[in-house]
């Protein structure tokens, strides 16, 4: 070894350390396993029995394939008949708060919350239904639907902007949406057929919207898609003030597969999670709403509310429970991402739950 070699370990060795010749990088040595397995046991104490739905697609069934990016025009939408029979789909419309209502379905929702200068409505479910189960649901429940005047889409996926077209061209309701899903709406004209309302408000972190003195607070939130957004507004309880957070997207929809940019796309998504969580703490949102059933169980919250009489709310679970569903998608998300940087390091990922 020359004397400058040696004068460099030298120098090495009182900044990091001893060096050892031939030892492995740090991220070799990392226990990969082990830090999947207390992401996901993370998940799991943090689902508590109020958010398995949620542990169990982001956690513990296999990962879609990725976001979709062909331009093909849906079955249901190419051929009606195609469409799936009402039974698998229909729900009863329901009175949940004073001013809020569903108007969805039994695995895809939306939700109409009443001002007294008009509706705001979020998510319109599919092209095939939202007819029948937003316009019909809003007039069973004896509200018009012609007084909607905003439609806020959480993201541009098929069982969510179903109806935006509809109700845009129909009762002139202005449709809010992120500007990354509004550019995925006009890059996929075959894709959004009959679906694709014309662009209008393009959502921006923390824009209030008010109507009626009821001020819903958007927040993008990317992850499930690139443009994302999630809500946190009130609603009354029997005369009493109740803070929602609205959960724009849950599953990991993104291009994970890959070590990168899945890798970047998960620290996204756990971003986002995180972001939304403190904004929910910051309101005191006491009550979680998704657009889709299985995450905060509105249908069976519905049938009990049918005969709950003065009890506490079904749907207010408390800020603590409301935060531990962010930890189950943030802790599911980071175990998703080890599996990846195992990946990228050359190991095989860990699939044991």
């Amino acid at each position: 070894m020359s004397s400058r070699s040696g004068q460099v370990l030298v120098a090495l060795a009182i900044v990091c350390g001893p060096v050892v010749l031939g030892q492995s990088s740090p991220t070799a040595r990392r226990d990969f396993d082990a830090e999947y397995r207390t992401a996901v046991q993370a998940a799991k104490e943090a689902a508590g029995v109020e958010h398995l739905g949620a542990l169990v697609r982001t956690c513990l069934l296999p990962q879609s394939g990725g976001e979709n990016t062909t331009d093909n025009v849906p079955a249901y939408v190419a051929d009606p008949s195609k469409a799936p029979a009402r039974e698998s789909w229909d729900a009863e419309p329901a009175r949940v708060f004073d001013n809020l209502y569903f108007v969805g379905g039994k695995i895809h929702s939306s939700w109409a919350l009443t001002t007294s200068e008009g509706i705001l409505l979020f998510d319109t479910v599919y092209p095939y239904n939202s007819e029948p189960l937003i316009v019909g649901g809003l007039q069973k429940l004896g509200l018009d639907p012609a007084r909607i005047r905003h439609v806020f889409i959480s993201h541009a996926h098929g069982d969510h902007i179903g109806g935006a077209e509809l109700l845009q061209k129909r009762y002139r309701a202005r449709v809010v949406m992120g500007g990354a899903d509004w550019e995925s709406v006009e890059r996929f004209p075959n894709r959004f057929k009959t679906m694709a309302p014309g662009r209008d408000l393009v959502a921006t972190d923390g824009m209030p919207v008010t109507l009626g003195g009821t001020t819903v607070t958007v927040w993008t939130t990317p992850g499930h898609t690139p443009g994302t957004i999630s809500y946190i507004f009130p609603v009354e309880d029997r005369g009493r003030r109740v803070t929602v957070v609205y959960s724009g997207g849950t599953a990991f929809n993104f291009v994970n597969n890959a070590p990168d940019p899945g890798i970047r796309n998960f620290q996204t998504y756990i971003d986002s999670q995180r972001k939304l969580a403190a904004r929910a703490a910051a309101a005191g949102a006491t009550v979680l709403l998704s657009n889709h059933s299985e995450f905060d169980s509105a249908v069976k919250k519905n049938r009990v509310l049918a005969g709950w009489g003065n009890g506490p709310h079904p749907y207010e679970i408390g800020a603590e429970s409301v935060q531990r569903y962010f930890k189950v998608l943030e802790s599911c998300a980071r175990a998703a991402q080890i599996r990846l940087e195992q990946r990228h390091a050359g190991g095989s990922a860990a699939r044991s739950n």
